[in-house]
């Protein structure tokens, strides 16, 4: 898949710009620190704004090809899953991103999965400190 390539390019340069073109405007996020997606183009690529800040050191170290079920429709889609590594205020984190792409190619639903928990924990605290300092998420409330 091209936008695959084109994904990991964008990412690893740290182009925010470059993935505007490669997602659907009805993109869906799911990310391991909230249940429900992120949806809507504006709000995907502000939450990927969020993580080029937040992950240190990413790069992508491998890459399969396939199909699979989407979240949304439960319709089978091409898929691609790029494992990566990345560092998250100094924890060592271990992912891999789903890509699932509409007919045209771009991608409708986009699933990220880390391990090991502290590194879930670490991930969310960064990314909702992001999303607050962009304006993209409320404060949390104390207490």
């Amino acid at each position: 898949m091209e936008t695959a390539d084109r994904f990991r390019t964008a990412v690893e340069k740290r182009d925010l710009a470059a993935l505007d073109d490669l997602f659907t405007d009805d993109i869906r996020l799911y990310s391991p620190v909230k249940f429900v997606p992120f949806e809507g183009k504006e709000m995907v690529l502000g939450l990927f704004g969020v993580l080029l800040r937040t992950f240190e050191d990413l790069r992508y170290v491998g890459r399969f090809e396939g199909a699979a079920e989407t979240s949304a429709d439960g319709e089978e889609a091409p898929s691609v899953i790029l494992p990566f590594r990345a560092l998250v205020n100094g924890k060592q984190i271990h992912g891999i991103d789903l890509l699932q792409f509409d007919e045209s190619g771009r991608v409708k639903e986009f699933t990220v999965m880390v391990r090991p928990q502290s590194a879930v924990h670490a991930l969310g605290q960064a990314v909702l400190a992001g999303l607050v300092a962009d304006g993209l998420a409320p404060a949390p409330a104390d207490g």
